[in-house]
């Protein structure tokens, strides 16, 4: 009987060590969590504007600010001098075109040194534990504000451009740049004649 007993006990014992380890046994196992991919990112001077950025804002460069006029037939100063020669520009036209890029680098570089200054304080505020919610708040509206005046720079910049080319260089414009045609759903209800009066950089 002891020995039954004991063998009984045992039984018991193992019954409810196996009710206890097989739902662990029997949980899925998970893939690891993967890399962020921000990985990498915390060993830039600073975290949230890449080198590439950095630099673009440094030289007053364009970024795609203008996308909304280059790709709605508002050309920009640059290019414009780039394709001179196809375009057939005048020296009034050349000279006009000058000043406007002159004039938008010029702004650009400006915003684009106050815009990676703020970044700094931002970025220091996180790294020093020392930034308050106010901080914050002052920080990201000047910024915000900041921003929109670099686009507007590159946007107001292609809306003169417009004005200083005819229609026909405009399209000319479009096919040396490899955008759609004169013919193109986009040509739809363009000014028929004069001058266009618009966006563009």
């Amino acid at each position: 009987m002891a020995k039954r007993s004991i063998g009984a006990w045992v039984v018991t014992i193992l019954v409810g060590w196996l009710g206890v380890a097989s739902p662990l046994a029997a949980a899925p196992q998970l893939p690891p969590a993967p890399p962020s991919p921000y990985a990498g990112q915390e060993l830039r001077e600073l975290k949230a504007v890449s080198p590439e950025d950095v630099r673009a804002l440094e030289a007053g460069e364009g970024m795609g600010l203008a996308k909304a006029a280059e790709l709605n037939r508002y050309p920009g100063p640059r290019h414009v001098l780039d394709l001179a020669g196809p375009l057939a520009l005048t020296a009034a036209q050349r000279a006009a075109t000058e000043r406007l890029l002159a004039e938008m680098h010029a702004e650009s570089v400006r915003l684009g040194q106050e815009i990676l200054g703020l970044e700094r304080n931002l970025d220091a505020g996180f790294r020093t534990e020392a930034l308050n919610e106010a901080e914050l708040a002052r920080l990201t509206d000047a910024l915000g504000r900041l921003q929109g005046q670099l686009r507007a720079a590159h946007l107001r910049a292609h809306l003169r451009q417009r004005a200083l080319l005819t229609p026909a260089q405009v399209e000319r414009y479009q096919q040396l740049r490899g955008y759609e045609s004169a013919a193109g759903p986009a040509h739809e209800g363009a000014e028929p004649q004069g001058r266009m009066h618009h966006p563009m950089r």
